[in-house]
């Protein structure tokens, strides 16, 4: 019996760009000897329903769309308890983790790569009962892109986040928390914080700092102190983006992680909307999925091996 791959594709992702290459992406995967099963997603979260369900019928479960599309699929294949590895043709308008992971930018060139390629372990977060790819962040800008309309997202791209975010610079929310580690507890006033496990975030390299991996069990952690004036404002910009030592930002690594407020924050996972919550539990699952790179070359920042 051939191989059998289930493709879920968001029709809608980056312009709907996956459109005038569907069949040159399926001549691809017959080619290479797979029985295809197609499943254009239908309505948010269609993607994790199915890849809950049907994940392990298949040998490959490829995806189409942004951040926000790879997230429902990595989702569902932890709900569901499936160990069948992913690949991802990135179609959205920023694609951090496809940034991060050294995914083509040419859909043709992506689905090669799956199809010729191994599988690479990497961690996935677990918040809560929810599961996130590369980061799960409040406060400051956080819910600007589940907030951008995505008819402008598809004109815009990138610069709608920028043209969205910085409306926000001018009313700044913080939030009181209580952060707990394995290897330190703090205090303060917080206006942005995320947990992430990429090299790119909001299209932006130096915001999670140097030596990040993608396998190594542990979390990069960014938490801002709310600035007293717009001098102690700008050196927090500066050094946000341009890595910089600054007292007002808090940045380190750890596997696991509560951080509990006195009021509901809302979260972003994967630039969705990842509700609002009082108290959060943070871990790095390990190693919990595989994704499909690029064979016979060294992929900086991930573990080569297979589970």
């Amino acid at each position: 019996m051939g191989k059998k791959m289930l493709f879920i594709f968001n029709p809608r992702a980056g312009k709907g760009s996956i459109k005038t290459r569907l069949t040159d992406i399926l001549d691809i995967f017959v080619k290479a000897g797979y029985d295809v099963h197609i499943h254009p997603t239908q309505a948010y979260r269609d993607g994790l329903k199915v890849a809950k369900k049907r994940a392990g019928e298949f040998d490959l479960v490829v995806t189409s769309g942004g951040d926000g599309t790879l997230d429902e699929i990595v989702t569902g294949i932890m709900e569901g308890g499936h160990s069948t590895p992913v690949g991802y043709i990135p179609a959205g308008s920023t694609n951090d983790f496809a940034k991060s992971l050294h995914v083509s930018k040419n859909m043709m060139q992506a689905a090669v790569d799956i199809v010729e390629g191994e599988p690479h372990a990497f961690d996935v977060g677990k918040f809560n009962d929810d599961f996130f790819v590369y980061i799960a962040a409040f406060g400051l800008f956080t819910d600007v892109s589940y907030e951008t309309n995505q008819d402008l997202k598809n004109i815009l791209g990138h610069a709608a986040y920028i043209l969205e975010g910085t409306q926000r610079l001018f009313n700044i929310q913080s939030y009181k928390l209580q952060v707990e580690t394995a290897e330190q507890n703090m205090e303060g006033d917080f206006i942005f914080g995320m947990i992430s496990n990429a090299t790119s975030v909001g299209g932006f390299r130096k915001l999670t700092g140097p030596d990040v991996m993608l396998d190594d069990g542990l979390f990069e952690v960014l938490l801002v102190h709310r600035p007293k004036n717009i001098l102690e404002l700008n050196e927090i910009i500066a050094a946000l983006v341009g890595n910089a030592e600054c007292s007002h930002i808090e940045s380190f690594k750890t596997s696991k992680l509560k951080i509990i407020c006195e009021e509901e924050v809302s979260w972003t996972l994967d630039g969705e909307f990842g509700g609002e919550h009082k108290e959060v539990q943070i871990e790095n699952l390990n190693h919990a999925v595989r994704i499909m790179l690029k064979k016979d070359e060294t992929v900086p920042l991930i573990n080569a091996a297979d589970l």
